[in-house]
Parts: C-alpha cells; structure tokens; sequence
C-alpha cells in the first residue's frame, strides 16, 4: 500500500517545483538577449483586437499581448516598455533594425528569414466578410474571376491567400481598417480577417455577413528577431507555462475574445 504522508510529500514537491519553474529569472546572458536595452520592450499590434487593443480616450493598451507581455517582462525581473504599431507591415519590418524585442503576430512561414517563433498561445478561424448584397455564401464561392478581397499589408491572411487562391485577387491596403473600407467603399466584395474582428465589424456595415465557414484557422505566437536563441528558448518555455497554468485562457476571457482557443501545448 502506497504511503499517504509519502505521496503528499511528493505532490507537494511537485506543486512547489511547478510553482518554481513558471517563475525563473533568465540567466543574465539570457536576459541580456531578450531584453538588451535593458527593459523588455513589446511590439504591440493595435490594429487586431485579438491581439491588442487600444482606448481611444485614455490612449491605454490593453489585450492578450499587454497581459502576457507584462508577465513575461515581470518574470524576467525588467521593465515592460509597449512600442505600439498600427500596421503590421512595419511592425515586421521593424524587426530587423531592433525596434523591439518580443511582439505577437500570426505565424506564417514566409515571415522566417526575418523572425523567430516560440510555439502558438492561441488560435483563431479565418474567413470572409462580404460586402452588403453579395451572392458569396460560403468561402469556396469567393474564389472566382473578379472578386477582389481586401487585406492588410502584410498581414499573414494576405500571405496564405496570395498562396491559395486560383482565381481571385488579393488587394492591400495600408492597414486594416483601410483593407475594410476597400468593402465599404465598394472596391472590393470581401475582407479577409479572423472571425473575431469581422464580427464586429460587421456591425458597422448593414447588410455586410461573415461567413460561417472558414478558410483556415491562424495560430497566434511570440516572435522574436532572427538571432536570440537563448532569448527565443526562454519565451518558449514561458509560452508552455502560461498555456498549462491558464494564463492564456485568462488573457483571453479577460479581453472578451469570441471564437479564440488556447493554442494546443507543445508535445
């Protein structure tokens, strides 16, 4: 018969080693990679609400990535410093002069040669808004000989679509709320985004639909410069805690997300 006083002793040991691990300091040569200006400066993409956030009126950031990023930056004993973006194009670009140091963005192998990905925290459906009117009813219809579906420069739903599509055309626009006007404006008859941010943009345009299908589903990670692998090992780690501890699954209901999943854990 198993010991009852010799199994709590080895939970415990257990809880406590758990407990450790989700708050171990970086090594300092590991710190100085990840943070090498000395604070953990976070490249925060405003122009998706799955990702971040900001308040018109007080000009605060908030969102999975501030959440997350505070704790990684917290973890790391450093200061959290948000460099926002409203573009995701730059924000990419920006990471070959180190403009910052961490950011999330939707993975997309044609991104490599620039970043570096830890594994995905979350996970969300991609699929079309349709312009007021427009006979597309599912995803497959979309695909057709001069339809126009509008997206962001650089946003990963334009480089899968660029891939994919046999006889559509992908138009760019500046950012994403350029890419939504080309709809509302009548220069294209879809909007390729996750169904979170369609939804409620959908609001704002009567008679435009999100279509109950979906295209593809996009997983959303942290992403460092090309060239920090101590840096990269450490976020890794931090992103499979955070998934197993329910940190992600916090950041997520605490900013509302519909229809956004805890990325699966890495086996």
């Amino acid at each position: 018969m198993i010991n009852i006083r010799s199994l709590l002793v080895v939970v415990l040991a257990s809880l406590v080693g758990a407990c450790a691990g989700m708050s171990t300091k970086p090594a300092p040569a590991t710190r100085a990679e990840l943070a090498p200006t000395g604070a953990l400066r976070v490249g925060i993409f405003t122009g998706n609400p799955v990702i971040a956030n900001k308040n018109k009126a007080t000009g605060e950031l908030s969102g999975t990535t501030v959440a997350l990023g505070k704790a990684l930056a917290g973890q790391s004993g450093v200061e959290f410093v948000p460099v926002e973006y409203t573009a995701i194009a730059k924000l990419v670009e920006d990471a070959k002069t180190g403009a910052w140091d961490i950011a999330v963005v939707a993975y997309d192998p044609a991104r490599r040669t620039i970043l570096d990905y830890a594994p995905p925290h979350m996970t969300v459906d991609l699929t079309y808004l349709v312009a007021p009117g427009s006979s597309i009813q599912k995803v497959p219809d979309a695909d057709q000989p001069g339809v126009r579906i509008a997206v962001a420069r650089g946003a990963a739903t334009g480089l899968l679509l660029e891939r994919t599509l046999k006889q559509a055309s992908v138009v760019a626009a500046d950012n994403e709320p350029a890419a939504f006007d080309l709809v509302r404006e009548g220069k294209a008859q879809a909007y390729a985004q996750n169904r979170y941010m369609l939804l409620g943009l959908a609001q704002s345009l009567p008679g435009a639909r999100v279509l109950d299908d979906r295209f593809a589903a996009v997983e959303l990670a942290f992403a460092l410069p090309k060239g920090r692998p101590a840096a990269l090992a450490y976020v890794s780690a931090f992103v499979e805690q955070a998934k197993t501890s329910g940190a992600v699954e916090r950041a997520i209901e605490s900013a509302g997300l519909r229809g956004v999943r805890v990325a699966a854990v890495a086996q």
